[in-house]
């Protein structure tokens, strides 16, 4: 098999390079314009003012990663799933202890060799301007600073993409395996069983089963492993999943059907609750919920779009994804969880392209204006997603 033609190599590389230049650059302004927050900083207050340009990457989230690469499981901590913060200790001992350099290490270049595997699952079926278009699209994203940074979104992404890859070329086993350990990298990882399986049979012409249909059910065995884990430390397989709602009191520690999230958050939550109740002089605080209404309907568009334009195995893993994202009953982190459903960046794409020039760089822009904000104040320690 032929890797990534040089061609692709150097588009993705400068492309890459270019989206951390950038994010850099937003970096320092906000760290020149924007107050700091007071909560969840990477390494607290201390560090964080000590090195903004480092720490600034493991807010939120990246503080329980770190604490997890570091020290392991505490209470409460159990619903981040294991393969980023293991890797990211092992790593971490190999430069003295620095676990937050090790865990941005294992981020950008997770995702650099995902935006590859990409190119070449996208260029199986589509030409190259379809392909530096969904790769755009991707890097400039509101919430793509979160690839980069101390989160697991990389990692998965990268596992995902080349789990499909490797479906799409009849490899099973390697697709299985990595499936696996998708799914124990993030819960979502369990949508690429009945992905594999729908992409078995499309390749079978039929429901035709043959012996290596039997490498699929190692799909799921990274988060059975994780239960099987959880029940022996705290007698509960899924602690994952209760101990959901203290991230939030949006969030339910049972399964929601996605109807009855949008009844709660479009049509109660948003438009009754929280949209007539905010602060609307505080940009800052009314951001976040605008922007995960705008993504949550922009991806349910692009869910039930995908039925009809795009192979069956991404059109479910893109609705799949999306519905599991939903089932703790909120939006809320939606525009952070959606960066992994490639599909629906491939499917923008190609309408996108049938735009006029004008268009699509309004498009662009507005994008790139949404990356700016949502990175500047996810670094400066305020709430995004």
């Amino acid at each position: 098999m032929n890797f990534v033609q040089k061609s692709g190599i150097s588009f993705l590389l400068k492309s890459f390079v270019a989206w951390r230049i950038g994010l850099f650059a937003i970096l320092l302004l906000a760290t020149r314009f924007l107050p700091h927050g007071n909560n969840f900083l990477g390494g607290g207050m201390t560090s964080y003012l000590s090195n903004p340009y480092l720490w600034s990457w493991a807010n939120f989230d990246g503080e329980h990663y770190l604490s997890i690469a570091q020290w392991g499981y505490k209470n409460l901590q159990y619903f981040f799933f294991p393969v980023y913060p293991v890797l990211t200790g092992r790593i971490g001992l190999l430069f003295t202890g620095n676990f937050v350099l090790s865990g941005l290490l294992i981020s950008n270049v997770a995702f650099f060799l995902g935006l590859m595997g990409l190119w070449k699952l996208i260029t199986l079926d589509f030409d190259k301007k379809i392909a530096k278009l969904a790769v755009i699209l991707l890097l400039i994203f509101p919430t793509s600073f979160y690839f980069g940074s101390v989160y697991t979104e990389g990692l998965f992404f990268a596992l995902a993409v080349w789990s499909l890859f490797w479906a799409r070329k009849g490899n099973f086993l390697f697709a299985a395996i990595l499936s696996g350990f998708a799914s124990a990298t993030r819960v979502i990882g369990i949508v690429l069983l009945p992905v594999l399986v729908a992409e078995y049979f499309l390749q079978q012409k039929g429901f035709k089963l043959k012996w290596n249909f039997l490498y699929i059910l190692l799909a799921p065995a990274g988060i059975l492993i994780y239960m099987y884990y959880l029940g022996v430390r705290v007698n509960d397989p899924l602690e994952f999943l209760h101990t959901i709602s203290i991230f939030g009191p949006q969030r339910s520690d049972s399964l929601i059907l996605l109807p009855q999230v949008f009844y709660r958050q479009v049509f109660y939550r948003y438009f009754f609750k929280v949209m007539p109740n905010l602060d609307y002089t505080n940009f800052l605080a009314f951001y976040p919920s605008v922007l995960e209404l705008i993504v949550a309907l922009a991806f349910t568009v692009l869910s039930v779009y995908s039925l009809f334009k795009l192979r069956l195995s991404y059109s479910l893993y893109l609705a799949l994804g999306f519905l599991a994202s939903s089932l703790s009953g909120s939006f809320s982190s939606l525009p952070r969880y959606v960066l992994v459903l490639f599909p629906a960046f491939l499917l923008s794409a190609v309408w996108i392209q049938g735009l006029p020039a004008t268009v699509r760089f309004f498009i662009y822009g507005l994008l790139f204006v949404g990356l700016t904000i949502s990175a500047s104040m996810f670094l400066r320690g305020y709430w995004i997603s």
